[in-house]
């Protein structure tokens, strides 16, 4: 499993230099802010739950480990991606089944060791 998520970052790694603008990334999740939904539940590998929210189109807030960590939207290659506080939160499709992925952010910017790998419930 590891080995596969280590391909899969590599994968976003390498189309890096096909990003989408801030704008285009948060779209899947426009529509949940602007429709007011609730948190989303994610369960993730080790057991850990992350609830995340998307109070607007730019932003996203998510309670890890009893913490809440506010993020704004950051460039990706593909899905959404939202970076704060030494954190940074990645994710793929909306609802039940997506996927999503807590990481180290870097202050260099980049991606740093995932932290959790998680999925929609």
């Amino acid at each position: 499993m590891k080995t596969l998520t280590l391909v899969s970052i590599a994968s976003l790694l390498l189309v890096a230099g096909c990003t989408t603008s801030p704008q285009e990334s948060g779209d899947a999740h426009k529509q949940q802010a602007s429709s007011g939904s609730s948190m989303q539940q994610y369960q993730c590998e080790s057991g850990e739950t992350i609830a995340a929210a998307y109070p607007d189109s730019d932003s996203a807030t998510i309670e890890y480990q009893g913490n809440r960590h506010d993020m704004q939207i950051a460039v990706s290659a593909s899905g959404a991606r939202y970076v704060g506080g030494g954190l940074e939160w990645w994710t793929k499709g909306t609802g039940p089944g997506a996927e999503g992925m807590l990481l180290q952010h870097k202050a260099d910017g980049t991606s740093g060791e995932i932290i959790e790998n998680c999925t929609a419930r």
